[in-house]
């Protein structure tokens, strides 16, 4: 079980290897929605997303006959780099396990960031070819479904919390679920919890699938434009505590999270990814719950988007 007390260890752990992301208030935001809102500008973590914190915890967690063998990740960008960056930091040898049609500008930034990198045909075809390697005696470094990765992704929580203490509401993307997870127990406290409020995009919605079926579900493909939500199914473990932790999970359309990226840019003057403006379009579609006492808050969680991409997208 996932408590407080591990991802304040965790923060202990990681604090030397990771920025302390801003967050701030957007009058731009608070008059749009009537109320108080912030934005925690994780896009600007070392790689471009939050994915380091829980990297670090991980590897940082090994023996030196651990390390020696080296890490290895399934990811299509950020977890990739994540986990290229923090591995190479430590002197650890890693491998990043990769779809074919993962953008050129993720491929450049894993490796730049010392990876191998092995290409398959899908996501799914991705996850299955870790068996080899973990017998090999690499380390899984798992995106999500890794109590250690969980709680260095809570430290985006323990931020949150510290810089608004008064915070009401956290729209938090979902890929597996690690980082909403984390973000939930690292805000839970004795006092007072804020709603957090979980967001997908429709063609990445394996948690909501998982949510209305019970259980684990496969999507056949990853179609939506926020390939960095691509999980192709969350786990047991990450749908119990979406279950137990989080207030809702809402889906919006590719369209909805590209005209939220556009106001992003335009508004403040950052370009994030679909993965990121999604929670604006959720936040849009749940501005019924604001007051105007809340105090909500917007995890802009990354900014690898290629300019190409997003000259295509928009």
């Amino acid at each position: 079980m996932i408590t407080l007390d591990h991802i304040k260890q965790a923060r202990e752990t990681i604090a030397p290897y990771l920025k302390r992301t801003p967050l701030e208030r957007s009058e731009t935001l608070s008059q749009r929605f009537g109320t108080n809102v912030y934005v925690k500008y994780e896009l600007f973590q070392k790689t471009g997303s939050f994915k380091p914190r829980g990297a670090f915890n991980t590897i940082l967690s090994l023996n030196e006959n651990e390390r020696k063998k080296g890490v290895v990740a399934v990811s299509g960008g950020n977890h990739a780099q994540g986990v290229a960056y923090a591995a190479a930091t430590l002197g650890v040898e890693s491998l990043i396990l990769m779809p074919e049609n993962t953008p050129q500008n993720y491929l450049d930034a894993a490796r730049g960031y010392g990876a191998a990198i092995e290409l398959l045909p899908n996501m799914a075809e991705a996850f299955a070819g870790l068996e080899r390697h973990v017998a090999n005696g690499m380390t899984l470094v798992h995106p999500f479904d890794d109590e250690r990765v969980i709680a260095g992704q809570g430290t985006v929580g323990l931020e949150i919390l510290e810089d608004c203490p008064q915070v009401t509401d956290i729209f938090v993307s979902i890929g597996g679920g690690g980082l909403s997870s984390g973000v939930a127990i690292g805000t839970r406290t004795s006092a007072r919890s804020p709603r957090i409020l979980g967001v997908e995009t429709v063609g990445a919605d394996a948690m909501s699938q998982a949510l209305a079926a019970g259980h684990p579900v496969t999507l056949p493909a990853i179609t939506s434009i926020a390939k960095t939500l691509g999980a192709p199914a969350v786990t047991e473990r990450t749908l119990k505590l979406t279950q137990d932790h989080l207030e809702s999970v809402t889906v919006v359309t590719d369209e909805e999270a590209l005209h939220e990226l556009n106001y992003i840019a335009e508004r403040l003057k950052v370009i994030c990814e679909p993965a990121s403006s999604c929670n604006l379009a959720a936040a849009d579609k749940l501005k019924h719950l604001f007051t105007p006492e809340s105090h909500v808050v917007i995890i802009l969680c990354g900014g690898n988007f290629s300019l190409d991409s997003y000259c295509q997208a928009t």
